[in-house]
């Protein structure tokens, strides 16, 4: 992972939000939300939160005093976030690490993560984190996309970038989001860790837009591939490429193709 892997500043808070979110998040954030509300549990840390896509679907389904800390490292989508969610006191917003959580020991009964493990750095360290803050019996649940060519405007896009740009061709799609796919090795990982049992769930839902151009300008201008393509000299041009190329494969009207992720609930 590169450095600009982890870039999300500027423009991209409010692009990855209001057309990463719709496109691909929502679904799993539905899903990730039920499983921790199916958990009861009392005190609640969401690290890597993004713009708050779980913290919305999460927040109405927590029991009456239950807490909820909601952590990012990025402050600007930490803001983001906020800025999103409805007022509630029950929430907490804290920019942090989550490979040096500033919290202690075993003070959560649940540690939730949307999409964020594949950006750190050392998924060790941030697996012992987790276990750490966690009491005893309390679960790490969390979601990591599938390889890239099980989810298809991923794959397209990364496909026509290539062809723009075919001696050095952006790869941020395929190296970080979608480059921690393996099972074994993430239940490896997670063992390693020390966490007791780990139930691994692999789930397809579909990505919809009302255009091809949405896909387009959501994954070259609302992730860090922009960085990529910006350093490139050619954002307007990559993205009207990727567009042609979705609509060739999809159509030009509306448009879905599938996602795919693995779920995790790793337990202390």
């Amino acid at each position: 992972m590169s450095e600009t892997d982890k870039v999300f500043a500027g423009s991209i808070p409010e692009n990855y939000d209001r057309y990463m979110v719709p496109l691909i998040f929502e679904p799993f954030a539905a899903d990730l939300a039920r499983r921790a509300a199916s958990l009861s549990p009392g005190a609640v840390l969401e690290v890597a939160a993004g713009t708050g896509v779980v913290t919305r679907a999460l927040a109405p389904k927590l029991s009456p005093g239950a807490s909820y800390v909601v952590t990012d490292l990025n402050q600007p989508m930490l803001d983001y976030a906020a800025s999103r969610q409805a007022p509630d006191s029950s929430i907490q917003w804290r920019q942090a690490d989550a490979l040096a959580l500033p919290f202690e020991d075993a003070a959560f009964d649940l540690v939730c993560c949307q999409f964020g493990a594949m950006f750190f750095p050392d998924r060790a360290a941030g697996y012992r984190e987790a276990k750490r803050v966690l009491k005893t019996g309390g679960h790490f649940l969390f979601n990591v996309w599938d390889r890239i060519e099980e989810n298809v405007f991923a794959n397209d896009v990364t496909n026509a970038l290539a062809e723009i740009f075919p001696n050095d061709p952006p790869r941020f799609l395929a190296r970080t989001p979608h480059g921690y796919n393996d099972i074994a090795l993430i239940r490896g990982e997670l063992e390693a860790a020390g966490f007791s049992r780990v139930v691994i769930d692999t789930r397809a839902e579909q990505s919809r837009a009302s255009s091809p151009r949405l896909p387009a300008v959501a994954y070259c201008q609302g992730t860090p591939l922009r960085n990529e393509i910006e350093a490139r000299g050619k954002l307007e041009a990559a993205t009207d490429h990727a567009a042609s190329v979705i609509a060739a494969r999809h159509g030009s009207g509306e448009v879905a193709a599938k996602i795919q992720a693995h779920v995790i609930v790793a337990t202390v």
